[in-house]
């Protein structure tokens, strides 16, 4: 807590005078800043002194003072919406952050009153006598876990434990070492997409929990934290493979909850409460009952018509305690999706504050190489803190630009996180209209941006998918983006937004120019752009990343790289 007064080191007398009352809740705190003498910060608890000195830091930077002098004199009083308040970042498709660039995400995370951290999981984490899964993709280790944790302590956060236990395990299932835990490795339905090969394990073999308790029981120790997140989301798959007769005898639903209660009592056995994503259960509300009540139900959904109103209801209203757990709208769209993230965050704080929800858990994923740079998960992260704190307000977007991105720039048009906020938006209307780009039944894109996932088709797929002035309109939006990146403290910070902007308009001119007809000369100019993206690419992600990881990134660009070369002439760049 005493870093957060280190700009006021050296004053003569004490500036700021906290004390704790009982009579107020736990993070309720008062702050009072006279025109002269000292403040006075009054808290609950030492969690929320540490709550007003974190806005006490803030102020005095967009302020840009040295002590209480330069703030003006006003009377604050505040406490949180939601008691936990979390980040899950996705550390395994496929960026793993260095340990510096950890320690520098924890110092923002704080600075943003964020209290709850879990790094998302699948083969990640060295585990012994596993190497054959995370070798080359540069793991934590228990040491870096370990010294996470204290980090965390150290700034007021929970760092706890996340570990797929039931699907997402192709990393694991597609090596013949465990293949045989695997339901199927035949055909199955991914929802509404047709998918093939191993994805979850086999619920009705009892190798299947053996496995878990032993990856559980060397990473649990690692965390000082009671929770455990063990997923078990999206095991579409089950009933399709070796659990079939079990499923068609006792429902798919019973099958499923009966191998998430056994991880429940590994964990329970472990010292640890589980909490579990809770789509699966929440698809059979019949079954909501059966999930234990020690165990935390984590309602995930990423749209603004997610139904957090529907699941608050079966879930608080039938007495289990759960989170809301919307989404940084950054994964698949190399821009962000402005008017998604923000509905998100607004319909999971109010129906989760409606329905009693215990803590707010805001999701960053990194499907399909995880190519969007940090400064959109971080403007991504200053909305869902202002909705874990305050849904009622909106976010400052001049106070987001000086604390978060060092932007003094005054005018909209240079402000940091104006600039975010138009260019998630520049594809909107494409992702409207765009919706056959992902599956034939839907009008309207989910969960990615029309820009990156017109990247993956063929030059002449799909070309009918969104006007060509549409295209064409939203590459001029991006083009112009491209020339007004605004200014930022941080050069690394500048760099990737102007890659974040270049890699966009890439993106758009392909999409348009395809639906143009685009002939040689067009496609090669397309193709040496690509060759600078990803090259940059790879600069970037050394810069803040792990090694491991980055070549599965990059493949993605190669994938992209081939369609070019389908229709010209000669090897792709990447052989």
């Amino acid at each position: 807590m005493e870093g957060l007064l280190g700009a006021f080191e050296g004053q003569e007398e004490p500036w700021v005078e906290c004390e704790v009352d009982a009579d107020l809740k736990k993070e309720e705190y008062g702050l009072l800043i006279p025109a002269e003498g000292p403040i006075r910060l009054t808290a609950g608890s030492q969690r929320g002194i540490r709550d007003g000195l974190v806005t006490l830091a803030q102020l005095v930077k967009l302020n840009g003072g040295r002590g209480g002098a330069a703030i003006p004199a006003m009377q604050i009083s505040d406490s949180p919406a939601f008691a936990r308040r979390g980040v899950m970042l996705d550390v395994s498709r496929d960026r793993i952050p260095k340990m510096p660039q950890f320690m520098e995400i924890l110092d923002t995370l704080a600075l943003l009153k964020f209290n709850h951290l879990q790094l998302y999981t699948e083969h990640t984490f060295a585990y012994a006598g596993h190497e054959e899964v995370w070798e080359g993709w540069s793991p934590l280790t228990a040491d870096e876990i370990r010294t996470l944790d204290a980090a965390c302590i150290e700034r007021g956060i929970e760092l706890a434990a996340n570990q797929n236990c039931f699907g997402h395990m192709v990393p694991w299932l597609k090596l013949p070492k465990y293949a045989h835990l695997a339901e199927t490795h035949g055909d199955w339905m991914f929802d509404i997409w047709a998918r093939s090969g191993p994805f979850s394990l086999c619920p009705t073999d009892p190798a299947s929990l053996e496995f878990v308790k032993g990856l559980l029981g060397e990473l649990l120790p690692c965390f000082s934290s009671p929770l455990a997140n063990i997923g078990c989301d999206e095991t579409y798959d089950i009933g399709f493979g070796r659990s079939k007769a079990e499923v068609e005898k006792c429902g798919r639903a019973a099958v499923y909850m009966d191998f998430v209660n056994k991880i429940a009592a590994v964990c329970r056995g472990m010292g640890r409460r589980a909490q579990f994503w809770g789509d699966i259960a929440l698809s059979h509300p019949e079954w909501v009952k059966k999930i234990p009540e020690d165990v935390i139900s984590l309602a995930w959904g990423y749209e603004p018509d997610s139904p957090f109103e529907k699941w608050g209801r079966m879930l608080g209203g039938g007495g289990k305690e759960f989170w809301v757990c919307p989404g940084t709208s950054t994964w698949r769209t190399i821009t962000g999706r402005t008017s998604e993230r923000k509905g998100n965050l607004a319909v999971a704080a109010r129906e989760g504050l409606k329905y009693g929800a215990s803590g707010f858990l805001v999701c960053d994923w990194g499907d399909s190489g995880h190519h969007q740079q940090w400064p959109l998960t971080l403007h991504a992260l200053a909305g869902a803190a202002q909705a874990a704190w305050n849904p009622k307000a909106a976010v400052d977007g001049v106070a987001e630009s000086a604390l978060l991105f060092g932007d003094s720039t005054a005018t909209p048009t240079g402000d940091a996180a104006a600039w975010l906020d138009e260019l998630g938006d520049a594809d909107l209307e494409l992702r409207k209209a765009c919706g056959a780009l992902s599956h034939p039944s839907l009008k309207r894109l989910k969960n990615q941006t029309a820009v990156f996932i017109d990247m993956f088709k063929q030059l002449d797929e799909q070309r009918e998918v969104g006007t060509k002035a549409a295209w064409f309109e939203t590459l001029d939006r991006l083009e112009d983006l491209a020339r007004r990146v605004p200014r930022v403290g941080e050069a690394l910070m500048r760099a990737e937004l102007e890659h974040t902007a270049k890699y966009a308009c890439f993106a758009a001119g392909r999409g348009a120019f395809r639906r143009d007809d685009a002939g040689g000369e067009t496609i090669a100019k397309l193709r040496d752009a690509l060759r600078g993206i990803d090259a940059e690419h790879a600069r970037l992600w050394r810069l803040r990343c792990r090694e491991g990881g980055l070549a599965h990134s990059r493949s993605f660009f190669a994938q992209i790289d081939g369609m070019f070369a389908e229709r010209g002439s000669g090897v792709t760049m990447f052989e």
